[in-house]
């Protein structure tokens, strides 16, 4: 049997290595990690504000952001700095804190969930009974609470929100490993904030395929809400947004997945066997005019019919 390869591509050439290895040997100097890092997770920063967030001389960053330029990694705009998209695609993973690699401390090592977070629990166990342990939906309820904790603006919501991020992944976990038979395609939508592309085009996906679709979204770097603009934008063209929010990125999502969509989140989605990738180059629509955010979510439209039409899904 002829073994696949274990990526696809072609091999580099002597001038794509070269600017592989120039571009290592700036992120191997910690200050210009920190650097890119905080341009990253920022979308953008001003220098100011650089010298503001990290703990550093005006020479050494003076360096390190240049030394990030040279290697194609960083570019200026006015005064403000932002990551290039080969920053992006080929160090994502990199420049945030990868709560996958972290994870959450163990519910009964941080002490007793809080008694809302506790009725959850008990709720969802007895949702899941028939596919999983008490004590797995009572991990995967402790995980999300504390997931979501550091990243909610508002705490009096912070209890349906994890009954609702868990559930989504308990029932994501069941369907990877084939404990519920789904007869629908399963697709993921990935962006850096989960608040603007990646919801763009999943109420679009759900507005045109229905129940047809199964539809999730998680984010690299999630935001604290759905962007309010996003939701105005959608409202324009008659299609509703539920009560959705910024979900991180998790592993039994994309191990749910028949088809993994990213949207400039660089490799921060693992790539697993037996799922399809696709990498939509759009632009993030927050802090756009309107006119260009109607551009890119018209955009997102059009790849999402074309989506569904090699799904084999008619629109309704």
């Amino acid at each position: 049997m002829t073994q696949r390869p274990a990526v696809s591509g072609a091999a580099l050439d002597v001038a794509a290595a070269n600017a592989r290895v120039m571009q290592l040997k700036a992120l191997a100097d910690p200050l210009s990690l920190q650097v890119l890092s905080v341009a990253a997770t920022r979308g953008a920063v001003q220098r100011d504000a650089l010298n503001e967030a990290l703990e550093a001389s005006t020479s050494d960053l003076a360096a390190a952001i240049a030394g990030l330029s040279a290697a194609g990694l960083l570019e200026s705009r006015l005064d403000e700095l932002s990551p290039t998209p080969d920053a992006l695609v080929r160090f994502g993973r990199i420049l945030t804190a990868d709560s996958r690699t972290a994870p959450p401390a163990d519910p009964v090592a941080r002490g007793a969930l809080p008694p809302a977070i506790e009725r959850v629990a008990a709720d969802l166990g007895y949702r899941f009974s028939s596919t999983f342990a008490a004590e797995t939906v009572h991990r995967y309820v402790g995980e999300s609470y504390d997931l979501l904790r550091s990243r909610a603006s508002i705490s009096t919501h912070l209890p349906s929100l994890t009954a609702r991020f868990a559930a989504e992944r308990l029932g994501a976990l069941a369907t990877a490993r084939g404990l519920v038979l789904a007869g629908t395609p399963e697709v993921l939508f990935v962006c850096v904030q989960n608040a603007g592309r990646s919801q763009i085009a999943a109420a679009t996906l759900r507005h045109l395929a229905g129940t047809r679709v199964h539809v999730r979204t998680a984010g690299s770097a999630p935001a604290s809400r759905v962007h309010s603009d996003i939701v105005d934008l959608l409202d324009e063209v008659g299609i509703p947004m539920a009560a959705e929010f910024p979900k991180p990125l998790t592993d039994e999502v994309v191990l749910a997945a028949d088809v993994v969509v990213t949207m400039g989140c660089g490799d921060a989605c693992p790539v697993l066997p037996g799922r399809r990738y696709l990498d939509w180059a759009l632009d993030d629509p927050v802090g756009k005019d309107r006119e260009q955010q109607r551009a890119i979510r018209d955009a997102i439209r059009s790849k999402v019919e074309g989506l569904l039409d090699e799904l084999g899904v008619t629109p309704r």
